[in-house]
């Protein structure tokens, strides 16, 4: 099993986050792990993504040059990395900010989801993030909703962010229930 995955979008949306919560919880889940990130000097509000890598076996590099899965939460990203994606990939895309005509490649699963107004909808415009989280795992079913939901909780734990993880897990569950 080899999972390449990259994360996208500005700055200050929580891509590098979301990158960490996926490599915490596929540490957890006994996988071998990588996590590359990569960003402008300027960060709130330019690019920034980062490469996960998920196996069962020896990672050979941490850079990911196609990738399985694209989790994509700013427009730009999309003319940027939807060429280099692996055909039969998962493509995440938050609707919200991406022209609702937009054809993507044939050879590809696109999975829209207007992660930024859930957020809001939920008073909660940060975790556009983890809402997207909470799709992917319905989508792709690498992990039970509660085995994530607690390994999501015990990230937060660990960096004194505890006090978050009721709102986390109400954003992570409105991502999962989106359909």
């Amino acid at each position: 099993m080899l999972n390449e995955i990259i994360c996208t979008g500005f700055g200050g949306q929580g891509v590098l986050t979301a990158g960490k919560i996926i490599v915490y919880a596929a540490y957890k889940k006994g996988l071998k792990v990588t996590w590359f990130p990569s960003y402008g000097n300027e960060m709130r509000g330019g690019s920034a993504n980062c490469n996960v890598v998920l196996s069962d076996q020896r990672i050979a590099s941490p850079y990911v040059n196609h990738p399985d899965t694209l989790i994509e939460l700013n427009c730009p990203a999309v003319d940027r990395f939807e060429p280099a994606m692996k055909p039969g990939g998962y493509f995440f895309i938050n609707s919200s900010l991406l022209d609702p005509a937009r054809e993507f490649r044939g050879d590809i699963t696109v999975i829209r989801t207007p992660v930024t107004e859930i957020a809001q909808n939920l008073k909660n415009e940060h975790a556009a993030n983890i809402c997207m989280l909470g799709q992917w795992v319905r989508v792709l079913e690498q992990f039970s909703k509660d085995e994530f939901l607690r390994c999501m909780g015990e990230y937060f734990d660990q960096l004194g962010k505890g006090k978050y993880n009721a709102r986390n897990a109400e954003a992570f569950e409105a991502g999962y229930a989106f359909v």
